[in-house]
């Protein structure tokens, strides 16, 4: 018996909301076992056991779209406790006799929720206060609720903000208590868990890891895989879960496409092959990556170019190693959702990722992503339970397409020597400063604007660099990190001073959203 079949769990209902992986990372940090499946696919008779409660996601659709979703009515006559987030709460609420239609006033970000009356749901959330903050995202809101539900708490425009029918044990809320806007929503899911499903702890990195490396011998059989490696944290993680996996049938392959940071083929090299003992082989194809981008300057493009090129590469090696069926990779949940490729996802697409949206369609290996429904500081967590040095568990976010991306324009070796050179400077001083394991994300982009600037009485006109460095939970939602001036100073300076080519920096200070973290 698999480890998944044979653990309580919860059920996630997927509707298509960007925030359902959230919603089942909050249940993991609270040690239970969850699985999220699509609406499409569930029906009453795929409900067992172990299903101790079940969450309806938010969603794009409205409940009247009948021709755009499907789900089994069956399933909530489990007598099994039901929370509806968002569109789950409104379509709980339709399925049970209740009315939902379009809001005059859509809410969308903070509001304030007042409590109306208690509920285990509700169980220390507004701690003696009349109101708490939550994030709301809808167009639509519940406007009758069925016979034997009552209002919890209310919103200045949602009425029925949170509902309950305590003797079915449903449970609507209108907002997002998934997400860190809203205050204790975290506590929200907690009693859900808890108090409501009397379900007990059963979830932890160790189990993360047992359950994957039995999925990843399940997928491989007796075939090889080859793992696409960056020595970044998510393909380092992959790499050593593939390790303690297949072993001997792994082959990591290393590509210097000439758009690294500074010196950092040597660095990977040096720990893959000589600390941890993983078969590595090395490609320099820096000249040959370089040649397919000369004269690109569409990101879009840069990121299909390089992907592609990623995989011819890598199904030339596999001919040479033989009986090469898969190909790894350290794709995690924020890339499938901003390059819109979840299983049945309606989201938005934001980018493409070179790992996601970025391959070609065609594809001689089959893909391993073992992490694409993690979050970054999850994947660390795990790379520890794998036994990962904090040295690599701790190194920030590093983009595929590397600094190709940071190199808004077209890419030129010059470009490319000046920008690697800055973002040493600006690496190098974090650390020296104890600041680098305060940001989640930090680096320099080159800009394609060249200004004005003067240095010892004579005209300069050069490029200017811009700084990025952001705090996050799980790249989501990020903030710029505030620097001492004093700092800023510093670093503008040395680069200013060290560096030929560019005569200005800035600072980014805009949050996610409404950018991206990387510029391209």
């Amino acid at each position: 018996m698999s480890l998944d079949q044979s653990l309580n769990k919860i059920l996630i209902i997927d509707f298509g909301s960007q925030f359902t992986q959230l919603i089942a990372r909050r249940i993991r940090e609270l040690g239970v076992f969850c699985e999220i499946v699509s609406h499409k696919k569930i029906k009453e008779n795929d409900i067992d056991i172990y299903v101790k409660g079940i969450i309806l996601s938010g969603g794009p659709l409205n409940v009247y779209q009948i021709k755009r979703y499907s789900f089994d009515q069956k399933i909530i006559g489990k007598e099994i406790p039901v929370l509806g987030i968002c569109f789950g709460h409104q379509i709980l609420s339709k399925l049970n006799g209740g009315k939902v239609k379009q809001s005059k006033h859509r809410e969308f970000g903070l509001a304030n929720i007042f409590k109306k009356n208690n509920s285990l749901l509700t169980k220390e959330i507004f701690k003696n206060k009349k109101k708490i903050k939550v994030w709301m995202s809808h167009a639509d809101q519940v406007s009758k609720l069925p016979k034997g539900f009552r209002v919890v708490a209310s919103s200045q425009n949602s009425k029925f903000a949170i509902v309950e029918d305590k003797t079915k044990k449903f449970y609507g809320v209108q907002f997002h208590p998934e997400v860190t806007h809203t205050e204790n929503g975290k506590k929200i899911i907690s009693n859900f868990l808890f108090l409501i499903c009397n379900i007990k702890k059963n979830w932890s990195s160790k189990d993360q890891k047992l359950k994957l490396i039995e999925e990843i011998r399940d997928q491989v059989g007796n075939d090889k895989v080859i793992c696409a490696l960056s020595g970044g944290v998510d393909s380092s993680v992959v790499a050593q879960l593939l390790n303690k996996a297949i072993g001997k049938k792994l082959y990591c392959i290393f590509v210097n496409t000439g758009l690294l940071r500074k010196n950092e083929e040597k660095q990977v090299v040096k720990t893959f092959r000589k600390l941890l003992k993983i078969n590595l082989i090395y490609v320099n194809a820096e000249k040959e990556f370089l040649k397919k981008l000369t004269n690109v300057s569409d990101p879009e493009k840069k990121r299909k170019i390089i992907g592609n090129l990623f995989i011819k590469i890598f199904e030339r090696y596999a001919k040479k190693i033989k009986n090469v069926k898969f190909l790894a990779q350290g794709t995690l949940y924020p890339d499938l959702i901003e390059s819109k490729s979840v299983t049945g996802s309606q989201t938005s697409k934001i980018k493409s990722h070179h790992n996601v949206g970025g391959l070609p369609k065609k594809m001689k290996l089959k893909l391993i992503e073992p992490l694409k429904f993690l979050f970054k500081d999850e994947v660390r967590k795990l790379g520890l339970e794998l036994n990962l040095s904090k040295e690599i568990i701790s190194r920030h976010p590093f983009p595929g397409p590397g600094l190709a991306i940071r190199m808004p324009g077209l890419i030129t070796r010059e470009k490319i020597n000046i920008l690697k050179d800055a973002d040493h400077y600006f690496i190098q001083s974090l650390r020296e400063h104890n600041l680098y394991n305060k940001i989640w994300q930090a680096y320099a982009a080159l800009l394609p604007v060249k200004t004005v600037g003067v240095m010892g009485d004579n005209r300069t006109y050069e490029y200017l660099c811009l700084l990025r460095a952001i705090t996050s939970e799980d790249g989501m939602t990020a903030d710029f990190y505030e620097f001492k001036k004093t700092f800023i100073q510093e670093i503008s300076n040395k680069i200013v001073n060290s560096i030929r080519g560019i005569n200005r920096v800035v600072y980014d200070i805009t949050s996610k959203p409404p950018s991206t973290i990387e510029l391209e």
